[in-house]
C-alpha cells in the first residue's frame, strides 16, 4: 500500500529518473513516487539512439528501461508528455504545463540536457537534424536509409562522440559523409591530438571526409530542402541533410528560476550538487546530465553526460533522498562503437591536466589501451578492442599512486599487478 503522507517527485523521465524511481521502491519507500517527463515515451536509454537502433541492428522496444506495465506494478505515477514549467521551493510544489500542481516532500531534478543549436542561416530547413531524443533517432534513421539508397550526402557539424557514431551509422547505410570540425582532430578536446588522430584515420578508411579547422556559416537550401553547407574558410560542401552535433547544454531552467545554485557555463554549467547529489536546497536533489557534482575521488566539480552516470547516479540520488549516507564517487565511464572498433573509457583527463599519453598494445591493429598520466599517476584509460580490463583501469585511477611506466606499457604484465605498486 502506498503511504500518501510522503511524496517524492522526480522531474525527468530518462534513465536516471527511472532508476531512481526503481531504487526508491527496492529500498522500501512506501510513499508516493511521481515521475514527470516531457516526452510521451516511457523512460528509455540513449546509447542505442546513435548506435544499435540508429544502425538498424536493434528494435525500438529494446531501448526502454522497463516494460510499460512495470510502472503501475511498482506504484510509480507517470506524467508523460508534460513538461515541468515551475518549481516553487517555498511551497514544495512543481507545476506542469497543463497547470497540474504536484506537491513534494523530496524532489529530484533529472532534466538532462538539450542539443546545442547552430546559430547560422538555414537551420529552419527540413533537412537539419539533432540527435538527443528517440523521436530524433527515428527521424534520422529514415533519413540515413534514404541517403544511402539515393547516394545522398550527410554533413555533420562536430567530430565528437555523437558526430562520429552517426558518421559510422550513415556509412553503414551507404550515405556519403562529410564532417566539419573547428579543431585539428576528431575528439580533440576529449582525447587530445594523439588519440583523436587515430579516429580520424579510422573514419577516413571508411570513406568519411573531414574538414578540420572550419565552422559552418550557412546552410543553403531550396524549397525548404538542404542543398549545401558553407564554412568560414569559403568552402561549400554538398549536403542533402545536416546533423548538428556540437554538444549539449544542461536543462537548468527550473533550477535557475527557483534560485538554486548553478555552475557557470565556463565551468561546464549545470546544477551545483554535493557528493550526495543534494542541491543548495536540502529537499531538492539533482542527477545525470544536469548535475554538476562535487566528486570526492577527483577533488573537483564535474558534470558528466554519459550513460553510466545516469545508470548509477539515479540509484545514488534515491538513497540520498531516503536519508542514507551517500558519497557518489564513481569513476566516469563511457563506451562507443564505430565500425569494427569498440572502446571503453574510464577516468577524467582534461586538456592540460595530463603530461603523457602512454600506449599499451598495438595501435596499428587497433587493439590497445591508452593511458593519460600526470606525474606517473593514471588519470584515465581507454581500452580499444581490448576487453575485461575496465575494473583494473579504474583501480589504477583510484589508487592515485605513480605506476611503473615501462610495466604499464607492457601487455605481458597483468594490469592488476600494478595496482598499488609504485614505480617510475
Amino acid at each position: 500500500m502506498v503511504d500518501a503522507h510522503r511524496t517524492f517527485v522526480i522531474v525527468g523521465a530518462g534513465l536516471a529518473g527511472a532508476k531512481a524511481a526503481e531504487t526508491l521502491r527496492s529500498e522500501g519507500f512506501t510513499g508516493r513516487v511521481i515521475l514527470v517527463g516531457d516526452e510521451r515515451d516511457h523512460p528509455y536509454e540513449r546509447p542505442p539512439l546513435s548506435k544499435g537502433y540508429l544502425q538498424g541492428k536493434e528494435e525500438r522496444d529494446s531501448v526502454f528501461v522497463h516494460e510499460p506495465s512495470w510502472y503501475a506494478k511498482a506504484d510509480i505515477e507517470l506524467h508523460l508528455g508534460q513538461p515541468a514549467v515551475q518549481l516553487d521551493r517555498e511551497a514544495g510544489k512543481i507545476v506542469l504545463g497543463d497547470g497540474t500542481a504536484l506537491h513534494y516532500d523530496k524532489l529530484l531534478l533529472a532534466t538532462g540536457a538539450e542539443p546545442r543549436r547552430l546559430d547560422i542561416p538555414g537551420t529552419e530547413l527540413v533537412g537539419v537534424h539533432h540527435l538527443r531524443r528517440l523521436a530524433h533517432a527515428e527521424r534520422l534513421k529514415g533519413v540515413l536509409a534514404t541517403l544511402g539508397r539515393d547516394n545522398g550526402h550527410l554533413l555533420i557539424a562536430g567530430a565528437g562522440w555523437i558526430g562520429l557514431e552517426v558518421a559510422a551509422a550513415a556509412r553503414g547505410y551507404g550515405a556519403e559523409v562529410t564532417v566539419v570540425e573547428p579543431l585539428a582532430t576528431p575528439l580533440h578536446a576529449v582525447l587530445g591530438p594523439e588519440i583523436g588522430r587515430l579516429f580520424g584515420d579510422l573514419h577516413a578508411e571508411h570513406g568519411v571526409r573531414f574538414h578540420f579547422g572550419a565552422r559552418l556559416t550557412e546552410i543553403v537550401g531550396h524549397d525548404g530542402m538542404v542543398l549545401a553547407a558553407r564554412t568560414d574558410d569559403g568552402e561549400e560542401h554538398p549536403a542533402h541533410a545536416v546533423l548538428a552535433a556540437i554538444g549539449a547544454a544542461p536543462r537548468t531552467a527550473l533550477a535557475e528560476t527557483s534560485g538554486l545554485a548553478l555552475v557557470d557555463r565556463q565551468h561546464g554549467g549545470g546544477i551545483a550538487v554535493d557528493a550526495s547529489l543534494r542541491t543548495s536546497d536540502p529537499n531538492v536533489f539533482a542527477v545525470g546530465d544536469v548535475a554538476a557534482a562535487h566528486h570526492p575521488l577527483l577533488g573537483t566539480r564535474l558534470r558528466v553526460e554519459h550513460w553510466a552516470n545516469a545508470l548509477n547516479g539515479g540509484p545514488a540520488a534515491a538513497r540520498a533522498m531516503l536519508g542514507q549516507e551517500v558519497s557518489y564517487d564513481r569513476v566516469p565511464y563511457f563506451f562507443s562503437d564505430q565500425y569494427d572498433v569498440g572502446l571503453e573509457y574510464s577516468g577524467y583527463a582534461p586538456a592540460g591536466g595530463y603530461d603523457q599519453v602512454l600506449i599499451r598494445g598495438d595501435v596499428a591493429k587497433r587493439e590497445f589501451i591508452a593511458f593519460w598520466l600526470s606525474e606517473g599517476r593514471v588519470l584515465a584509460g581507454m581500452n580499444v578492442n581490448v576487453w575485461d580490463v575496465t575494473e583494473h583501469i579504474q583501480a589504477l585511477i583510484r589508487s592515485k599512486t605513480p605506476v611503473n611506466r615501462e610495466a604499464l606499457a607492457d601487455p605481458s604484465v597483468p594490469l592488476d599487478s600494478l595496482v598499488g605498486a609504485e614505480g617510475a
